[in-house]
């Protein structure tokens, strides 16, 4: 069920489905008291969001921060580098193709160095794409990076 409503979300372009995922994931989400993460979504590079016409995950970490689980900053990371699509790839070839892919914008380092920071995603396949993000979020000195994903890919299907 969930990979059905996954593609009609990011493929399909049932756009009014964000509001129930993003609501699923957030009851997954635990705060400890005083806790306030940004909440940051993995970043789509430019030609790929003029191409679907949205960020799905920009769109889920919205509704997790009106859930109330942290301060949404969607622009804290960028895809620098256009990616080819991962779908078909095995994990080693994933993780290649995100090498230097994603960076903590510029712009963005202040607003988030020694901050908890909730990584949104729609779907944690091989890990390699959370993996860039998180990567450069250390790199920008965060204080801890937890990764928000509405499903996980079976294993089985990432040879």
């Amino acid at each position: 069920m969930s990979r059905a409503l996954i593609l009609k979300f990011k493929h399909g372009g049932k756009l009014a489905l964000a509001p129930l995922l993003g609501r699923m994931m957030a009851s997954r989400i635990q705060l400890e008291k005083g806790d306030a993460p940004l909440i940051v979504p993995v970043p789509l590079h430019r030609t790929r969001i003029w191409h679907r016409g949205f960020n799905q995950a920009a769109l889920l970490a919205r509704e997790v921060a009106e859930a109330g689980k942290g301060e949404l900053k969607v622009d804290a990371l960028i895809r620098q580098k256009r990616t080819p699509s991962l779908g078909n790839m095995s994990a080693k070839q994933r993780h290649k193709a995100l090498a230097g892919a994603i960076v903590v914008r510029a712009n963005a380092r202040e607003a988030i160095k020694d901050r908890a920071i909730i990584l949104v995603d729609d779907v944690l396949t091989s890990g390699a794409t959370s993996n860039a993000c998180v990567e450069a979020l250390l790199g920008a000195e965060v204080h801890s990076v937890r990764i928000a994903c509405f499903a996980r890919a079976d294993r089985a299907s990432q040879a």
